[in-house]
C-alpha cells in the first residue's frame, strides 16, 4: 500500500494550488468572499488513479457514489489526492478524526500497543479496556451527563466496533430491562421502541428499524416490530403521552442530529420526554455518536442539561479511537445491573489496540487548554457562520444548526445542498450533506481559526456562483 501511495503520487499530472489562507473579513462586514471563485480541484485525477478505480470497482460492492478522488496521505485538516492536490477536510471522515489525520501522539500509541499486543479475546481480561470504560465514567461525572455529576450512582459501559452495533446493543438492553420491569410491574409486555423523525441510528435491523426514512428502510423491510416514531421537537404533552406508555421499553433519540439534518433537540421536549419515559419505566437512550465527546463543546450534548433531560444509556464511537474503530455503551448502574453473563457479546469489542487509542484520544480532549481553544475556534466559526443568512437570504434559511464544531447550514433550496458540497470540493474544500435541506460542517477538533476562515471563505465564494446562476430563485 505504501509503495501503491508513492507511485499515485509521483505520476500525479495536476500542479499543487497556491495556499488558500487568507484573513478574514470582519464578521460585520456584510461583502461576501468571492476570491475562490475559479474551479482549482477539477473532478479528474491521473491515468494510473482511473485504472486503479476501474480495477476496485470490479471487486467492491456499488454501495457509494464517489468522485474520482483517491486519497494518499493527510496530516492535521489536510488531506493530499494521487495528483498531489491539497484538500482541507471539513468532514472529518464524518465527524471521526478529532484529532486530524496522522496524529503523532496517536501513531505511537498505535504502533507500541501493537509490538505488545493488538487482540486478545473477551474471554480474558486486557490491561485497557477496563481503563478506558473508566476514563468514559469519570469523566461524564466530571463533565455531566447520564444524570452522573453529583450522584453516587457510577456506570458500566460495554465495547462494540461501530456506531450501528452500539446502538442495536442498547435496544437490546432496552428490551431486556422492559421485560424485568413488565415482570416487577405484573404486566403483559413491556417491548415498544420510540424514535423520532429525521432520525439515523444505524443500517443494522435493529438500528435501522429506528431510522424512519424510507429511502432506508423500504428496500429491508419488514423489519422489527413494536417500533413508533414521535415528531422531533413536538412539544404536545398529551402526544407525547399517548407515544410513550406502559409498553414502551425504550426511547432513542439525538440530541443534535447528524445524518438527519443537525436538528437540535429543545432542552424542554428532552426533559418531557426524559419524564415521560421514567413515569412508565422506560430507558432513554441519547445517541450521541456524532454530537458526543466534546463535538458540541461539552463531553456530550448534553452534559449541562437538567437531569429530566439526562438519559439512562448513552451510545458513542466515531470520534472515540479517532478513526480506529470502536463504539460503545455506557449505562447508568440501575440499568447495567439487569445485563447479565451472555447478555450480549462481540469478537472485537474492546480490544487492547482499540482501548488504547481510546486512552489516548480521551486524554488529548479532555485537556483544559485543548477545550478552551475548542471553544474559543467555535466561538469564530460560529461568527462567520451567522453571516450566511444575511448575505444569501435567497439561498440560506435563518435556522442555522448546531452548535460548537458541529454545524448545519440550512438551505431553501432542497436540491442545493449537494452543489455547494461539489462547488466547495471543486476549490479544495471537503464538506458533507446532512438530511434533505442541510450542509453539514464537521471539521476536526484541532482546527484552527485560519482554516474556518478559509472554509467559511469557499462557501461564500461558492454561494456567490450559486446565487448568479439563479439558485436562489429555483425554489
Amino acid at each position: 500500500m505504501i509503495m501503491l501511495a508513492r507511485s499515485l503520487r509521483s505520476s500525479a499530472r495536476f500542479v499543487r494550488p497556491r495556499a488558500l489562507c487568507r484573513t478574514y473579513a470582519s464578521a460585520a462586514d456584510l461583502t461576501p468572499n468571492q476570491k475562490y471563485k475559479d474551479v482549482t480541484h477539477p473532478d479528474t485525477c491521473p491515468e494510473s488513479t482511473s485504472e486503479l478505480i476501474a480495477s476496485h470497482s470490479h471487486y467492491l460492492l456499488n454501495t457509494y457514489a464517489r468522485p474520482p478522488v483517491l486519497f494518499t496521505h493527510g496530516s492535521g485538516l489536510t488531506l493530499h489526492d494521487s495528483a498531489g492536490r491539497e484538500y482541507l477536510d471539513f468532514t472529518a471522515g464524518i465527524a471521526v478524526n478529532a484529532l486530524g489525520h496522522n496524529d503523532a501522539g496517536f501513531n505511537k500509541v498505535m504502533a507500541e500497543q501493537v509490538g505488545k499486543l493488538s487482540h486478545v479475546s473477551n474471554a480474558y481480561w486486557n490491561e485497557h479496556a477496563g481503563e478506558l470504560a473508566k476514563s468514559l465514567v469519570e469523566g461524564t461525572k466530571q463533565h455531566g451527563g447520564l444524570g452522573l455529576k453529583g450522584s453516587s450512582e457510577g456506570g458500566k459501559v460495554f465495547f462494540a466496533n461501530s456506531g450501528t452495533e452500539a446502538n442495536e446493543g442498547a435496544l437490546k438492553f432496552a428490551r431486556k430491562h422492559g421485560k424485568e420491569v413488565a415482570a416487577a410491574m405484573g404486566i403483559e409486555k413491556k417491548d415498544g421502541i420510540v424514535c423520532f423523525t429525521n432520525a439515523f441510528h444505524g443500517r443494522s435491523m435493529g438500528a435501522l428499524s429506528v431510522t424512519p426514512n424510507p429511502k432506508y428502510q423500504a428496500p429491508f423491510a419488514p423489519l422489527i416490530p413494536e417500533v413508533k416514531v414521535g415528531e422531533y421537537n413536538e412539544m404536545n404533552q398529551a402526544k407525547i403521552n399517548a407515544l410513550i406508555n406502559e409498553s414502551t421499553c425504550g426511547v432513542i433519540v439525538e440530541p443534535i442530529q447528524g445524518e438527519g439534518g443537525v436538528g437540535t433537540g429543545k432542552i424542554e421536549w428532552l426533559e418531557m420526554i426524559g419524564k415521560r419515559a421514567r413515569e412508565v419505566g422506560a430507558v432513554l437512550i441519547f445517541d450521541e455518536i456524532q454530537c458526543g465527546l466534546f463535538r458540541t463543546g461539552t463531553m456530550w450534548a448534553h452534559s449541562n442539561y437538567p437531569i429530566d433531560a439526562q438519559p439512562d444509556i448513552v451510545t458513542m464511537a466515531k470520534p472515540l479511537a479517532n478513526g480506529f474503530p470502536i463504539g460503545a455503551i455506557m449505562a447508568r448502574d440501575k440499568v447495567a445491573e439487569l445485563i447479565s453473563v451472555g447478555s450480549h457479546g462481540t469478537t472485537f469489542g474492546g480490544q487492547p489496540l482499540a482501548a488504547a487509542l481510546g486512552v489516548y484520544v480521551l486524554s488529548r480532549l479532555n485537556d483544559k487548554a485543548f477545550l478552551a481553544s475548542l471553544a474559543d475556534t467555535a466561538a469564530h466559526l460560529d461568527s462567520l457562520i451567522v453571516r450566511l443568512p444575511k448575505l444569501f437570504p435567497e439561498l440560506i434559511a435563518e435556522d442555522l444548526r448546531g452548535r460548537g464544531l458541529m454545524r448545519g447550514i440550512p438551505f431553501k433550496d432542497h436540491t442545493a445542498p449537494a452543489e455547494l458540497v461539489k462547488l466547495a470540493r471543486h476549490r479544495g474544500v471537503l464538506m458533507l450533506t446532512a438530511g434533505a435541506d442541510a450542509v453539514r460542517l464537521v471539521p476536526s477538533l484541532i482546527v484552527s481559526k485560519e482554516q474556518c476562515d478559509q472554509a467559511m471563505a469557499v462557501v461564500e465564494s461558492c454561494l456567490s456562483l450559486m446565487q448568479e446562476q439563479g439558485w436562489g430563485k429555483k425554489q
